[in-house]
């Protein structure tokens, strides 16, 4: 799947541009971006480390409305859009099929 023409990988759905913000966990010196995104974004371990170092609810919560959004929510569309993602109408889709029963 695409979105604004960045592929998304995962379960995280992690997007390239993330990946190089996260550190670009498993990326031998050298080996190509786009290589190693799509290797680690497929394996849960590396996906997830990747998540967890990059740490955008605790640095970007402060531009979430905590007053009328729920931290999962804020939470969710932080990861989903960036640090703008609590703004961006476009993460409600992804807010809205983490919360689907």
């Amino acid at each position: 799947m695409t979105s604004r023409n960045f592929w998304k990988h995962s379960i995280y759905q992690i997007k390239q541009p993330y990946y190089m913000d996260c550190g670009m966990p498993g990326r031998p010196p050298g080996e190509d971006v786009t290589t190693v995104w799509k290797r680690c974004t497929d394996n849960y371990d590396c996906s997830t480390k990747c998540v967890i170092r990059y740490q955008y609810y605790r640095t970007y919560k402060g531009g979430c409305p905590s007053t009328v959004m729920d931290p999962c929510e804020a939470m969710a569309r932080l990861h989903n859009g960036g640090q703008k993602g609590c703004e961006m109408p476009s993460t409600l889709n992804y807010w809205e099929d983490i919360v689907k029963p």
